[in-house]
């Protein structure tokens, strides 16, 4: 079984690991098309590419605080995405920004620097890329929903929550 994590953004960060959470797959994914809704297309089929039936998929869910001209991107190919994974049949569960702090730090709003010590002394996870330290957060929510892994007092709330609002 493999857990997926994914970021979605113009650099959209993919993170799949296994039931031990080992790192299969960490990459940030981009377009050369500059011109939506086909950048649009082109990252989703990217997404699509790398996933299999069983997966168990965790999206970072909409920034609704955030603000400017890449919010219509951002919704666009976020619904593109969850389109492309229910018509296909993949499951998925929507992860709040917020949560994925929580998760890696205790603090939902935590800052994205904040995070790399957390995730380091956690998990021994480095990454570059925002998006791909999110995706591999993501990648160990999804595995946490349905592995028996040690989990703290903030991450269990975390999963709880998830399973309450019937996303698990």
């Amino acid at each position: 079984m493999r857990f997926v994590g994914l970021d979605l953004s113009t650099k959209t960060g993919l993170v799949i690991i296994d039931e031990s959470g080992k790192v299969l797959i960490e990459k940030e994914l981009k377009s050369e098309t500059k011109k939506d809704p086909q950048r649009m297309i082109d990252l989703t089929e990217q997404v699509l590419s790398h996933l299999k039936k069983d997966d168990v998929i965790a999206i970072e869910g909409f920034s609704y605080a955030s603000k400017g001209r890449g919010m219509s991107f951002q919704f666009g190919y976020g619904y593109s995405v969850q389109i492309a994974l229910y018509t296909n049949d993949f499951k998925y569960l929507i992860v709040a920004p917020s949560q994925v702090k929580k998760f890696a730090t205790g603090l939902g709003n935590a800052s994205k620097e904040s995070m790399i010590l957390p995730i380091y002394k956690k998990w021994g996870y480095e990454h570059e890329s925002d998006n791909v330290r999110d995706a591999f957060i993501l990648a160990q929510i999804a595995r946490a929903t349905i592995s028996d892994v040690k989990l703290t007092k903030f991450q269990k709330e975390v999963i709880d929550t998830l399973k309450k609002r019937g996303t698990v």
